[in-house]
């Protein structure tokens, strides 16, 4: 199964789904409208011929300085097909309201996976059943893995408080402990 017939096949399940083929080398990709993530996730799921049942992950990419700004990266399997299938379904998502709408009901497995993006990126799962945080403290400010987030350098870390560096303190800091670890002092 290439990715150019999944597209065909999602076009023809889904009306207006907006399926494009992507060429990726290690496997099928198809791009998703977020508008029509659910509809095409049923379809993904349902159909005897694509049956991809199972979620193994989602990958959460922010592109910044790049519009759309994130990418969600959903891995799919259909272990029922001989041979096995894989599929990576790839949604663009804005960066000023970054929202799509949540795969828990096609894939419970979702639920776990979202709310890592979630807490980490920032990408809010419309209608997720319990969008809360799942590794970082629940006072946690911000999203640690977006790209515009404050790095914490140069002291010990705190879950109350970043620390904001500019870059020429940010380069004295990588200078100071290269000649450290030339030195092999510590």
């Amino acid at each position: 199964m290439d990715a150019a017939s999944i597209a065909t096949a999602l076009n023809a399940l889904v009306p207006g789904a907006s399926v494009e083929a992507l060429a990726h080398g290690d496997q099928p990709t198809v791009a998703v409208p977020p508008s029509r993530w659910p509809a095409v996730a049923v379809a993904l799921r349902d159909d005897a011929g694509l049956a991809f049942t199972a979620l193994v992950d989602i990958a959460g990419v922010d592109l910044l300085p790049k519009d759309p700004r994130f990418e969600l990266n959903y891995h799919l399997v259909a272990p029922d097909l001989h041979p096995p299938a894989r599929l990576r379904v790839k949604i663009a998502v804005g960066g000023a309201d970054p929202r799509v709408p949540t795969a828990t009901d096609v894939w419970p497995a979702a639920n776990f996976l979202e709310r890592e993006v979630w807490d980490l990126m920032g990408v809010v799962f419309s209608g997720h059943p319990d969008l809360r945080r799942l590794l970082t403290p629940e006072d946690w400010e911000g999203h640690p893995q977006r790209k515009d987030y404050p790095v914490q350098v140069n002291r010990p870390v705190k879950t109350d408080e970043a620390i904001q560096l500019t870059a020429e303190q940010f380069r004295a800091n990588i200078r100071r402990d290269r000649a450290v670890r030339e030195d092999g002092s510590r």
